[in-house]
C-alpha cells in the first residue's frame, strides 16, 4: 500500500520535467533514475561509463515504459568532460528544470589521487564539478518555471561537530608535506562541508534568478554486491556489516524526488534536508553537553554551525572559481 507522502507525491510531480541526474548508473542516483522515469518525466542519466549505463537505462525503460531515458557521457572530476556535457546538453533539450548532483567519489583505501586538472579528486568530483555544470547550464535552468537544484550531501559532515576540525583548502593541488598522506575519508568529509557550504551560498547568489539550490543530508544506502566487490576485504566486511542497518537506497531516492517536484518544496532554498525531508537546523545546543554531543552524533535535526561560517562558505567559493578556470562566475 502507498503511504499518504507517495501518493500526494505522484500527483504533485505530474507535470513533466527534464531532469539531469549525475552518477545515475548505481545507488541512489539509480533508484532517482527509476522514480523519475516511473512519473513520466525526462531522464538524463549523466554517467562516466556510458557501457556500464546501459544495461540500467533499458531496465529503467523496460520495467517503467518511458522511453524518454538517456545516457550522456560526464567526468564530474574534469572540466573539458563538464564543459563537453553541457554543450551537448544545450544543444539537445529546450531548457533544464532539475538538476541533482549525485555522482561522488570515495575510494575505499585511497590515499591521494588528483584530477585530470590536477585538483584532489574528490573535491573536483564532489564540489568543483557541480559548481562548474550548474554555472554552465545556468540560461537553460533560467528557462525553467520552476528550476531546482539539489546536491547530495552526506552526514560524514559531522566530523565538523569537533571545534578542533579545520577546513583546509591550501592542499587541493598537492598533497601535504611532510605529512602522513590524508585518508580518503578525511578528503571526503572535507569535500562534503565544503558542499554544503556552496549550498547556501548558490541558494543566495540564485534565489533572484529563480533557481532553487538544496542539500540532502544522506545518512546511508544499502550497497549492492557489484560496490561491495570493489572494496579492499576490510572495507567489504565493514561494509556488509552497515548493510545490515541501511535502508535500500529507494529510500533516499524517493526525498530526491520530493525536493526537486513536490509543490510543498517550491520556492524553498537554502536548506540542508534530512532523510525525512525535514529542514535541519545548524549546531546543537539542547540539554547538558553530554546530550548535545549524542544529539550531534546520532540526530538528524542538526548540521555543524560550522558550515554557516561566511568567510569559510566565501574561500569554498573562490576554490571552486579557482579549480574550474571559472574566475568570473556569473553570479
Amino acid at each position: 500500500m502507498k503511504t499518504q507522502i507517495e501518493a500526494d507525491g505522484q500527483r504533485e510531480n505530474s507535470t513533466p520535467r527534464i531532469v539531469i541526474i549525475t552518477g545515475a548508473n548505481s545507488g541512489i542516483g539509480r533508484a532517482a533514475a527509476m522514480q523519475f522515469a516511473r512519473a513520466g518525466h525526462t531522464v538524463i542519466m549523466a554517467c562516466r561509463s556510458p557501457q556500464r549505463a546501459e544495461p540500467v537505462r533499458r531496465e529503467i525503460v523496460d520495467t517503467t515504459g518511458n522511453r524518454a531515458v538517456s545516457i550522456m557521457e560526464v567526468d564530474m572530476s574534469s572540466r573539458d568532460s563538464v564543459r563537453a556535457f553541457a554543450s551537448e546538453f544545450t544543444a539537445r533539450y529546450p531548457r533544464l528544470d532539475v538538476l541533482i548532483h549525485n555522482a561522488a567519489y570515495l575510494s575505499h583505501g585511497d590515499t591521494w589521487r588528483v584530477s585530470p586538472d590536477g585538483i584532489e579528486i574528490a573535491f573536483a568530483t564532489n564540489v568543483a564539478g557541480p559548481f562548474l555544470l550548474t554555472h554552465l547550464l545556468l540560461d537553460w535552468l533560467q528557462r525553467s518555471e520552476d528550476a531546482r537544484i539539489l546536491h547530495a550531501g552526506s552526514n560524514i559532515i559531522k566530523h565538523y561537530f569537533n571545534p578542533k576540525t579545520e577546513l583546509d583548502l591550501t592542499t587541493l593541488r598537492e598533497e601535504p608535506v611532510g605529512q602522513r598522506p590524508a585518508p580518503v575519508y578525511h578528503r571526503y568529509r572535507r569535500s562534503k562541508i565544503a558542499l554544503l557550504m556552496l549550498t547556501f551560498v548558490m541558494a543566495r547568489k540564485l534565489e533572484p534568478l529563480g533557481v532553487t539550490v538544496n542539500c540532502l543530508e544522506i545518512n546511508g544506502a544499502r550497497m549492492s554486491p557489484e560496490t561491495l566487490a570493489k572494496m579492499t576485504l576490510p572495507y567489504r566486511i565493514i561494509g556488509r556489516i552497515q548493510n545490515i542497518f541501511f535502508r535500500p537506497p529507494e529510500y533516499m531516492a524517493n526525498s530526491y524526488v520530493q525536493i526537486t517536484t513536490a509543490d510543498r518544496f517550491r520556492g524553498v532554498t537554502g536548506h540542508n534536508f534530512n532523510d525525512k525531508q525535514e529542514p535541519m537546523k545548524p549546531g546543537s545546543s539542547d540539554g547538558t553537553p553530554l546530550k548535545q554531543q549524542l544529539n550531534n552524533v546520532f540526530g538528524t535535526t542538526h548540521y555543524p554551525d560550522f558550515a554557516d561560517n561566511s568567510e569559510l562558505q566565501e574561500t569554498v567559493w573562490t576554490a571552486c572559481q579557482e579549480s574550474t578556470g571559472l574566475a568570473s562566475a556569473v553570479v
